[in-house]
């Protein structure tokens, strides 16, 4: 079994509703992405490590979405990259031949613009929820920066555009669907060492 989402950005009340499905043949489990930030300089590739071998355990335990969530960011838990973090574990499943049991989903605030979600759902997340983002949207709407009636509404007109950029980003390279851009990984990555590129990218 599946779930079928309109849309691979997801609003935190679609995420919550994911974390709390019981149905048969749908089990998540929820893998912080978060590292001691004065742990040392081989902290964030633990981390990264400590994630995938997670991921991988849980889908030896049955779970069919992997939720990789970097809520709870402080002066003492610094956040791993969520881009790196969704391409370690995708190619880290993969690899270990488990990839087609999982789904990706990724729970962050670092994500908020049309690229950010290009790149996610480009290295294998099959959903975003940008909820600093949403936060924001909600404190324009106090402030009556943002003048639509409902929160809702606001984070309907931004997932509209969110999507749009998305259309326009794989129309521009002949693909029509994001069945088929999702884990296509069609960037050119430069600056990075090609040690990183092979586990992440």
């Amino acid at each position: 079994q599946q779930l079928h989402l309109k849309s691979p950005i997801i609003t935190n009340a679609q995420l919550q509703f994911i974390r709390d499905c019981d149905e048969p043949g749908v089990k998540t489990k929820t893998i912080s992405t978060l590292f001691p930030a004065n742990a040392g300089l081989d902290a964030l590739e633990k981390a990264l490590d400590r994630v995938c071998e997670e991921a991988s355990t849980a889908a030896d335990d049955g779970c069919t979405i992997i939720i990789l969530s970097d809520r709870g960011v402080s002066e003492e838990e610094a956040p791993l990259p969520i881009l790196m973090a969704t391409g370690a574990v995708h190619h880290f499943l993969v690899r270990n031949e488990k990839r087609s049991q999982v789904g990706i989903v990724c729970e962050t605030g670092e994500a908020r613009e049309v690229m950010h979600m290009c790149l996610l759902t480009g290295y294998g997340a099959g959903a975003v929820n940008p909820y600093l983002a949403y936060e924001v949207i909600d404190e324009l709407i106090k402030k009556e920066v943002v003048t639509e009636t409902s929160s809702e509404q606001a984070y309907g007109n931004y997932n509209t555009c969110l999507e749009k950029g998305l259309f326009k980003t794989m129309s521009k390279i002949g693909i029509s669907t994001q069945h088929s851009y999702r884990a296509a990984q069609i960037f050119e990555a430069v600056g990075l060492g090609s040690a990183l590129v092979d586990k992440c990218f």
